[in-house]
């Protein structure tokens, strides 16, 4: 039973990375034909990313009251009826209705899976369950890149993940009863822990340096993969059709990452993976900024720069429980996934402000700026628990 429900929630995580890039690959096509500015992509992330805020914040109440299953299958449905409802959409303000549910569903199943993984599983498994995250991620906009190829236009490419959606949901539904046999002792341990108040949540010693490193992870990740492909087209010169589906390069970089990073995390330990993670996505992010006459080396470092993203998602959410209890862990977490949404909702829409008044081709200078931000929290973070440490043993 152990191992088929941990098949399940990779299951779960590949459900989670499906939707995720779509609109970044299809963009610079859909907003030609839905006749709005480029920077509108920002606002349907905005609604999404707001929806998942909602989500994370009432995690811990509804995993505790529907365990983690119910709310799992639950959010992946919603995402599922989402995607369906972007594939008949032809006006910008059916996206955004239809972009509600998505952030609704995409809330709720990352904070549940994400606590209850951290919980139950070792490091590896973090790293490979959001290496999954990442094989859904790189599928989608290679399934768009082929809808807009082949003719089909960016409405079928939606249809197609949204039928894969679809499938996935019905496969989770059926795992119902192996979650609640398998989760007895789980839901004993969660109805002995208190829910906490944002304000107590806030006031537990560190909380807010990683609510901080988690919005300039979130924002530095979610801009990376939305104006990827429009940087690579309108600033790089590469063919919207080729730019969708060089910008599932920075996917692969976090895809491929992740898997290896399985296999080294528990020896190294969250804390240097996310080290190591951040001197990578600087070094990929200063490819991207070199004023070469090519791409490859840009390419390059679009992938450099998802390489080092991969451990941190999962270093940060695995170090959790032992950083600030396990009684409280899926409290936190769920008001961590509220603070990276935050910065998904307002980041990528603010580049797309620059993209749209200034240049598009800040993109690598931007993203530096978060890559410094999420340096400084962490260490300072390190240092915060490091002298609790240093004060119990004296």
């Amino acid at each position: 039973m152990y191992s088929l429900l941990l098949a399940l929630i990779y299951i779960a995580f590949i459900s989670l990375g499906l939707p995720d890039s779509l609109l970044g690959s299809a963009w610079p096509v859909m907003y030609e034909q839905l006749e709005v500015p480029i920077s509108y992509a920002g606002i349907v992330t905005m609604i999404i990313a707001g929806g998942s805020v909602i989500s994370g914040i009432l995690s811990d109440r509804l995993t505790k009251k529907f365990g983690a299953g119910v709310v799992t299958v639950t959010s992946v449905m919603m995402t599922a009826v989402a995607l369906m409802g972007f594939s008949f959409s032809d006006s910008y303000i059916l996206l955004c209705l239809w972009a509600l549910p998505y952030g609704f569903g995409a809330g709720g199943v990352d904070a549940a899976l994400n606590n209850y993984v951290a919980l139950h599983y070792a490091a590896r498994h973090m790293s490979w369950l959001h290496c999954f995250w990442g094989v859904g991620a790189t599928i989608s906009p290679y399934i768009m890149g082929y809808s807009l190829t082949k003719g089909y236009g960016w409405n079928n490419g939606y249809r197609f993940v949204g039928i894969l959606q679809l499938i996935l949901t019905a496969i989770l539904f059926t795992s119902l009863p192996l979650w609640k046999r398998n989760n007895n002792g789980d839901k004993e341990d969660e109805s002995n822990s208190k829910s906490l108040s944002l304000i107590e949540i806030l006031n537990i010693r560190g909380v807010k340096l990683i609510l901080a490193a988690f919005f300039a992870y979130c924002s530095l990740e979610s801009t990376a993969g939305l104006w990827a492909s429009s940087y690579l087209a309108n600033y790089r010169g590469v063919d919207p059709e080729i730019a969708a589906t060089f910008a599932s390069l920075f996917y692969i970089g976090i895809t491929v990452g992740r898997f290896l990073t399985g296999f080294i995390s528990e020896k190294l330990g969250d804390k240097l993976l996310i080290r190591y993670g951040i001197g990578i996505i600087t070094a990929g992010l200063i490819m991207v900024l070199l004023p070469l006459n090519g791409n490859m080396v840009a390419l390059g470092g679009i992938v450099i720069t998802g390489l080092g993203c991969a451990p941190i998602f999962p270093a940060v959410i695995h170090a959790t429980p032992s950083n600030f209890g396990k009684e409280h862990s899926q409290s936190i977490i769920g008001v961590q996934m509220a603070g990276a949404y935050i910065g998904t909702t307002f980041m990528p829409m603010l580049f797309g402000f620059i993209a749209d008044n200034i240049s598009i081709g800040l993109y690598p200078i931007y993203l530096l700026v978060f890559t410094l931000l999420m340096a400084l929290m962490t260490e300072m973070l390190n240092n915060k628990l490091e002298k609790e440490i240093v004060k119990k043993t004296l």
